[in-house]
């Protein structure tokens, strides 16, 4: 969960990064412009890849959690043989 949030809270600074980039264009010339459309455009960039790297967190943290609990049903299931094993040998 900490990546998670990690990943929002650098996608807030991206999006407040490209704000300031398109605000910054607006008040330069056009030499200055240029250096300032790239960056606007790497942060674009930036800002898709924070979004694919949170889906993919997400969908691992998924699979973290079910194959938990496929573990846990497994390891209830081997108790309960065992404990079924113990009955019926302590019975006979």
């Amino acid at each position: 969960m900490r990546s998670t949030d990690g990943l929002g809270r650098t996608t807030d600074r991206i999006k407040r990064l490209k704000s300031l980039a398109s605000q910054s264009s607006k008040t330069c010339t056009v030499r200055d412009s240029l250096p300032l459309l790239r960056t606007n455009d790497t942060l674009s960039g930036v800002d898709d890849n924070v979004g694919k790297s949170k889906k993919t967190l997400t969908g691992m943290t998924r699979r973290m959690n079910r194959n938990k609990w496929t573990i846990g049903a497994i390891i209830t299931a081997l108790v309960a043989a065992i404990i079924l094993i113990f009955y019926f040998k302590l019975t006979k």
